[in-house]
C-alpha cells in the first residue's frame, strides 16, 4: 500500500470520530458559559477535554502529514491547518481553543466528499451562530459597560451582526468582543456570498440544460423535416418514373 492511500485510508477513517469529538468539543465549551458560575470540577473537567479534542485534531495532521508522499506541498497546501494547531500553543486562552478546533473541523469537513455545499454552509451557520453567541458572552457578561448579560441576549446579538443588520440595542465594549464581532461580521458576509453565489449557479446550470433541451429539439425537428423531405423526393422520383412506363 503506496503513501497516498494510505493517507486517504487515514482521512477515510478519522473523518466521524473527528466530527464526534468537535461536538464534544462544542458541549466542554458551551457548559462553562452557559452554567455559570459552573462547579471548579466541571470546569476543569470541560477544559481537559477542549485540550483533547485539540490534540486529537493535532495528532491528524501529524499523521496525515507523515503519510503524505509530498510533505513540503502538504505543509504548503494546509498551511491554515498548521496555524490552526499552533495557535493555541502560542497563548492557552479558550477563545483560542475555539477558533483553532473550528478551523480544524472545518477543513476536515471540506474533505468529506458526501457533505454537500449546502449541509457545509447550514452547518457553518448554526455553528457560528452558536459559538459566536458563547464566545461574546463569556467576555461580555463581566465587563462593566456591557449590555450582553444573558444567553437570550447573546444569540440575538450574533444573529443580527452575521445578517450584517446590526440594530444596536446589543454591541460589545470589551476588545476581545469586538474581534468577536469583525469575525462573526466577514464571516457571515463570506457565507452571503457563498449561498448566493450557489444559487446563481443553480439558475444558471438549469438555463444551459433547457438551453441544451432546446438545441436537441430544434436539431430533431430539424432531422425529422430532412427526413420528410428525402421521403417525398423519392415518392415523387417513384411516381415520375410509373408514370413512364404508363
Amino acid at each position: 500500500m503506496n503513501e497516498s492511500s494510505a493517507q486517504a485510508r487515514w482521512e477515510g477513517c478519522t473523518q466521524r470520530p473527528l466530527l464526534a469529538l468537535a461536538l464534544v468539543f462544542a458541549l466542554a465549551y458551551a457548559v462553562p458559559i452557559v452554567d455559570n458560575p459552573a462547579d471548579p470540577l466541571l470546569t476543569v473537567v470541560c477544559t481537559v477535554a477542549e485540550w483533547v479534542v485539540w490534540g486529537a485534531f493535532a495528532l491528524d495532521y501529524l499523521m496525515r502529514l507523515a503519510l503524505s508522499p509530498r510533505r513540503r506541498e502538504f505543509v504548503r497546501t494546509h498551511w491554515m491547518d498548521l496555524c490552526a494547531v499552533v495557535l493555541p500553543l502560542l497563548q492557552p486562552l479558550r477563545l483560542l481553543r475555539l477558533v483553532s478546533t473550528l478551523l480544524l473541523v472545518g477543513r476536515r469537513a471540506r474533505m468529506a466528499p458526501q457533505i454537500r455545499l449546502t449541509t457545509y454552509v447550514v452547518g457553518s451557520v448554526v455553528g457560528l451562530l452558536m459559538f459566536g453567541s458563547l464566545a461574546v458572552l463569556s467576555v461580555e457578561r463581566d465587563s462593566p459597560h456591557g449590555n450582553i448579560r444573558t444567553l437570550g441576549d447573546a444569540v440575538w446579538w450574533s444573529f443580527t451582526t452575521m445578517t450584517t443588520v446590526g440594530y444596536g440595542d446589543h454591541a460589545p465594549t470589551t476588545g476581545l468582543g469586538r474581534m468577536i464581532a469583525v469575525g462573526l461580521m466577514l464571516s457571515g458576509i463570506a457565507l452571503l456570498g457563498v449561498v448566493t453565489a450557489n444559487i446563481a449557479a443553480w439558475f444558471i446550470a438549469r438555463f444551459e440544460q433547457d438551453d441544451v433541451e432546446e438545441r436537441r429539439q430544434t436539431e430533431a425537428i430539424a432531422a425529422l423535416t430532412e427526413e420528410v423531405r428525402l421521403l417525398r423526393a423519392e415518392v415523387a422520383r417513384l411516381a415520375a418514373r410509373e408514370e413512364q412506363r404508363r
